[in-house]
């Protein structure tokens, strides 16, 4: 107890810009240094999206250069946090320049750190920002702003090498796919149909955690990665979805225009890789199309289906 007080002491005083965050994105723990930075009240417990928000309308904290604010912060909470660590340079209104760190343990806590780094040079800065950008680029879905499916096939990839989907057997995969997509495009253009996946996609991160993992992969399918969630747990948060999507109403014309998905549940055996977890995901989506959309099919519930192609 004597020491743990002693280091919240010194991480009070500290230069460094320190902070905790929870399995929920909720900040826990700030020090002086960055509840200064990004005008943290020493009481509040923030969501970060509520940080980040607060901050850029007020013109401060974290400089964020976009036309379109939520659709960045939809971009970058569905990449946040889905890796053990990683370190990035970000510059704040009042002309500091940070480096900062990001540890994530498995259960969804993550510990920030940034130290001031002004005095690099601005050509060196501009260098390495314009990687950072030519990166994030990479491993995003230019419409709706999520996730590649490199990116997620990647990190799923990385779960099943180390064990998870083996250890235990609580890690999903879900395959969704937009129902009648083809129909919507077809009856009112493309860019409606661009509209119906921006909005589902929005929808469906309202109901991602911090350590679930959600992409487009092409198309109207989308896939979402649960580690440590069990196949009822997994199904009962895509019901939520379900839910949500039937309720939406993304166009002004016509205003009763509404939508629905369909998804299929695998759960991870040991000795499955990205491809054949995938695909039997997939395959109880095709079930779920067949048995009349709109619902959620889980992996050995039924009989196996033959995919077929039309």
């Amino acid at each position: 107890m004597e020491s743990t007080l002693q280091t919240l002491q010194l991480l009070e005083v500290s230069g460094a810009l320190v902070a905790a965050y929870d399995a929920d994105d909720r900040l826990r723990y700030a020090n002086r240094a960055f509840r200064d930075a990004f005008f943290v009240e020493e009481a509040e417990a923030l969501l970060w999206s509520e940080l980040m928000r607060r901050n850029y309308h007020a013109d401060r904290g974290t400089i964020v250069k976009t036309g379109d604010f939520e659709c960045w912060l939809r971009s970058t909470s569905a990449r946040r946090g889905k890796t053990g660590f990683r370190a990035f340079e970000t510059d704040l209104h009042d002309g500091r320049w940070l480096w900062m760190t990001e540890t994530m343990r498995a259960d969804g806590w993550m510990i920030c750190i940034a130290t001031d780094v002004t005095s690099i040079r601005p050509d060196e800065r501009t260098l390495r920002q314009d990687r950072d950008q030519a990166l994030k680029a990479s491993q995003t879905d230019e419409l709706t702003g999520l996730p590649s499916r490199r990116f997620v096939m990647s990190k799923l990839e990385e779960l099943l090498g180390d064990g998870i989907g083996a250890a235990g057997g609580v890690t999903c995969l879900a395959v969704l796919d937009i129902d009648h997509f083809k129909l919507v495009n077809d009856r009112f253009g493309h860019s409606v149909g661009d509209i119906v996946l921006r909005d589902f996609a929005a929808i469906i991160q309202n109901f991602v955690r911090k350590v679930d993992i959600v992409g487009r992969i092409g198309g109207e399918e989308f896939i979402l990665i649960l580690p440590n969630t069990t196949p009822e747990e997994t199904r009962a948060i895509l019901e939520r979805m379900l839910r949500a999507v039937r309720q939406s109403r993304p166009l002004a014309d016509p205003a009763d225009f509404g939508y629905t998905f369909s998804a299929g549940i695998a759960r991870a055996a040991p000795g499955d890789d990205t491809n054949t977890l995938f695909r039997r995901a997939d395959l109880a989506l095709y079930a779920a199309k067949l048995r009349g959309r709109d619902q959620i099919q889980m992996d050995g519930e039924a009989a196996p289906i033959k995919r077929m192609t039309f």
